[in-house]
C-alpha cells in the first residue's frame, strides 16, 4: 500500500507539471511579503559592492552593464548556504533555497534602475516533506535549484538526484511537498557529486514553453560534457552542454525570448575561484544537441565573487531584463554571500 501511495503522489506531481503553462502563476506578480510569513526572522546587514572589477570603476562587461551588489551578513548560519533562486515582485524581493534544506526569502530595496540598495526582512524555514518532516531528518536535502511552473514550485536535491513539487506560494513556510517527479534510471544513478544542480521552467512563448531542463552539475573531466535533461508532457529527452576550463554548472535561467543562460563557477585550489556566464540560442536546445554556446561573462579573484551558485532572471516594469547572481558562503566564516545586479543590454 504505501508503494502504491507513493508511485500515485510521483504521478500526480509529474501530470500536474504539465497540465498548466509554466509561468502562469507569474514570479513578477509575487508579492514578497506574503511568503514566508509564519517562518523565523534573522537580523541581518549588508555591505555596498560598488564595483564588480575590483579597483576598476568600469560598468559595461559585453552585453551585460553592472547595476551594484552587496554582502549579505546574517546572524544565523541558516541563511548561508544559498544555492537556488527566483526574483519575485520585479526584483523588490527573492526567495531561495540552501543546500542543507531551507528556504530563505527577503525583501530589497532597490534604485529605479535595479540596483540592490539593502536586503531587509529575511525569514527562513525548513523544507517539508509530504509528511510534515524535515528533508534533513530523511536525509533527502541538500537542494541546489528551484524554478516556478504554474504547478507550483520544483526544487532539485542534488544527493537524492531528485525533484520535489512544493505548492506556491509559500505563505507560510509550513507547507508539505507535494509529490516527487518520476524521473529515468539514468538520472537518479547520477554520481553525488555530478548530479542535478539547475532547473529551470522555460518561459512562455519560447519554443520549449510547457518544459523544463535540468543540468547536472559536473562531469567526469573537461573531456566529458554535462549531462542535460529536457523534461516535458512526453517524458525526458536528453542533450549535452560542452565542458571547458574545469568549470562546474551551478544554475540555469530563461530570458524571456527563450534564450538560456548557464551560471559556472570554479572553486578549486588550482583556479581559486571563478565565474562564467554563458548564452545559449533558443532555436538550439534541442534533443541530442550539444552546445557550446557563447560566453557573455567571465571574472576570476579580481571581481567581486565567492563560490557563485544561484542566478534568476526577472524584468522591469519598463521591459528591462536583470540577472540576479548569488553565491553560495558553505556557511563558512572565510567565505561571503553576495548577491550581484546585471542589466542585459539586448
Amino acid at each position: 500500500m504505501a508503494m502504491r501511495l507513493r508511485l500515485l503522489c510521483f504521478s500526480i506531481a509529474f501530470v500536474a507539471l504539465f497540465s498548466l503553462s509554466p509561468h502562469a502563476v507569474s514570479v513578477a506578480d509575487a508579492q514578497v511579503q506574503e511568503i514566508l510569513k509564519d517562518a523565523k526572522s534573522v537580523a541581518a546587514r549588508t555591505r555596498p559592492i560598488e564595483t564588480f572589477q575590483i579597483g576598476h570603476p568600469e560598468t559595461v562587461f559585453g552585453d551585460l552593464t553592472f547595476l551594484g551588489g552587496l554582502e549579505l551578513l546574517a546572524s544565523d548560519r541558516k541563511v548561508g548556504g544559498l544555492s537556488g533562486l527566483l526574483s519575485l515582485d520585479e526584483g523588490q524581493g527573492f526567495l531561495a533555497v540552501t543546500d542543507n534544506g531551507h528556504w530563505v526569502s527577503g525583501e530589497v530595496d532597490q534604485a529605479a534602475d535595479g540596483a540592490p540598495l539593502d536586503i531587509r526582512n529575511i525569514r527562513f524555514a525548513p523544507l517539508l516533506g509530504a509528511d510534515g518532516k524535515t528533508l534533513q531528518a530523511r536525509w533527502g536535502h541538500d537542494t541546489e535549484a528551484l524554478t516556478l511552473a504554474s504547478s507550483g514550485l520544483y526544487v532539485t536535491a542534488e544527493f537524492k538526484n531528485a525533484i520535489y513539487h512544493y505548492p506556491w506560494p509559500l505563505t507560510t513556510g509550513k507547507e508539505h511537498m507535494l509529490g516527487q517527479v518520476s524521473l529515468p534510471a539514468d538520472v537518479r544513478s547520477l554520481p553525488r557529486n555530478a548530479g542535478l544542480e539547475s532547473l529551470e521552467a522555460a518561459p512562455e512563448g519560447s519554443a520549449l514553453h510547457g518544459k523544463m531542463i535540468a543540468v547536472a552539475e559536473s562531469s567526469r573531466s573537461d573531456a566529458h560534457d554535462f549531462s542535460a535533461f529536457i523534461i516535458g508532457p512526453d517524458g525526458f529527452e536528453r542533450f549535452s552542454i560542452k565542458r571547458r576550463n574545469r568549470f562546474d554548472a551551478t544554475d540555469a535561467a530563461f530570458l524571456p525570448n527563450g534564450d538560456l543562460i548557464l551560471m559556472e563557477r570554479r572553486f578549486n585550489l588550482r583556479d581559486l575561484i571563478g565565474l562564467r556566464l554563458r548564452r545559449f540560442d533558443a532555436a538550439s536546445i534541442i534533443p541530442g544537441a550539444v552546445l557550446e554556446g557563447d560566453v557573455m561573462l567571465e571574472a576570476d579573484f579580481n571581481y567581486q565573487i565567492d563560490n557563485m551558485e544561484a542566478l534568476a532572471v526577472h524584468q522591469t516594469g519598463q521591459g528591462e531584463t536583470i540577472l540576479t547572481l548569488l553565491s553560495d558562503n558553505n556557511r563558512s566564516m572565510l567565505q561571503r554571500t553576495v548577491f550581484l545586479r546585471f542589466r542585459l543590454n539586448d
